[in-house]
């Protein structure tokens, strides 16, 4: 599991949007745990606020912009895209007009200003989309597509089929390090027959050699060399990056775009949030009932185990992704009990620690990210039985998680009887 993050410190920068031709003074300022990115404009009465979500895209003409109640932010994407590629989870971006400064077409700029500010662990931990099944958008001769993988990975293909720009292939995994000095530097162009129109519908009023790259005839024209030789491809793929940073939450999975652009970036971001709040509304939502989280009809619907073999009767108590505490009641009639010392009735060993563990599957299957999955043992460590489990004990399965990862959780789990310990273990699972 991974804590989410915020800037330690308010961050400004100031320039004219690429656009709007607006100055602009933009402000990154921390914000708690759970806020999401939000873009705040500070020259309007009463300061709105717009998340930086899916739902709140407006227009995808030549940029992303974001709206909500008459206010707007546009040309967000290499802003997004910057904070996505830090690593940062929570911030506030003031502005006090519509557009951010373009600074050099890149994102280096909004990365500089994240280091600069110091970036923070918080105490939420992060929610991931781990995609389950591919998700995809096509419009003509465009499309982009998501399956899943153990990572965030981009790889895009960019052919415009222009004498002067050949096709080119890009793929990363995209982690903070690749962002920063792989993504980040690709400046945005236009080509040279563009401008004309571009400028007739009132954009790139702020546009210029000191942040744009313009492809010509057999011609580039830049204030300095390339920084890439696929520097537009690479370009597309920061767009992509923060236009994808709409979903709301770090998604996993290998992005394959060909000739994409905002729009099916866009339509596929939405998508996105489509399949997550699928996989959010298959999770048991928590609900206190006379003390009972879980009931036994909830746990089957999260664990597989059916009768002779489901151990656990309810949940009582759950501390986020740290702590679940389950109920077994143990009673004369159990299956068991025929064969394992008939005589005088004692509850296996084995079973008391598949207890404990079937109530480990409750809290970590019950995840997005593992709905669907089986938990399976790697090992089981330090195990002691301390006292015998016999008809009529009700055992309080406490597990206390020490590590959870994608693939993998490990947890102490206590079975108690009357509040003495009848056994204890350290138990480690794979998902699949």
């Amino acid at each position: 599991m991974q804590k989410q993050k915020t800037i330690k410190s308010p961050v400004c920068l100031t320039g004219v949007g690429v656009h709007t031709g607006n100055r602009t003074r933009l402000v990154f300022t921390p914000a708690p745990v759970d806020t999401g990115v939000r873009f705040v404009r500070t020259d309007l009465p009463g300061a709105p606020s717009i998340n930086a979500i899916a739902q709140n895209v407006s227009s995808v003409c030549r940029g992303t912009t974001i709206s909500r109640d008459g206010a707007e932010v546009h040309t967000v994407e290499h802003v997004l895209a910057a904070i996505r590629g830090c690593g940062i989870d929570n911030i506030i971006v003031e502005l006090d007009s519509n557009e951010p400064p373009v600074g050099d077409g890149s994102a280096f700029a909004y990365v500089r200003m994240v280091k600069s500010a110091g970036i923070e662990e918080q105490e939420g931990i992060r929610e991931e989309l781990v995609l389950r099944e591919p998700v995809w958008a096509v419009k003509d001769n465009a499309s982009i597509a998501m399956i899943p993988a153990d990572q965030f990975r981009v790889s895009y293909t960019m052919d415009f089929r222009h004498p002067t720009l050949p096709a080119q292939f890009v793929s990363f995994n995209v982690t903070e390090e690749t962002f920063e000095h792989e993504i980040a530097p690709g400046r945005t162009f236009c080509f040279y027959y563009e401008i004309e129109e571009l400028v007739r519908r009132g954009l790139i009023r702020g546009g210029s050699l000191d942040n744009a790259v313009i492809i010509g005839d057999g011609v580039i024209y830049s204030k300095e060399r390339l920084r890439f030789p696929d520097e537009f491809a690479r370009h597309k793929v920061l767009d992509l990056i923060g236009d994808l940073s709409l979903v709301g939450r770090p998604v996993r999975g290998h992005v394959i775009a060909m000739r994409s652009g905002h729009e099916l970036n866009v339509e596929l971001a939405k998508k996105l949030v489509g399949v997550m709040e699928k996989q959010q509304g298959r999770a048991i939502p928590l609900r206190a009932t006379e003390g009972i989280l879980m009931d036994v009809n909830d746990i089957r619907r999260i664990l597989p185990h059916r009768f002779p073999f489901l151990l656990v009767d309810r949940i009582v108590e759950v501390k986020g992704r740290e702590k679940i505490v389950g109920i077994k009641n143990v009673t004369a009639d159990e299956p068991f009990f025929v064969g394992h010392f008939p005589e005088r009735p004692v509850m296996p060993g084995v079973l008391i620690l598949e207890a404990l563990a079937q109530t480990t599957g409750v809290l970590m299957l019950n995840t997005p990210e593992n709905i669907g999955k089986l938990a399976f043992f790697m090992s089981v460590e330090n195990a002691k039985f301390r006292r015998p489990v016999v008809p009529g004990d009700q055992l309080r399965l406490e597990v206390e998680v020490l590590r959870w990862k994608t693939k993998t959780g490990r947890v102490h789990g206590t079975a108690l009887v009357d509040g003495q310990v009848a056994a204890e273990a350290d138990m480690t699972f794979t998902f699949v």
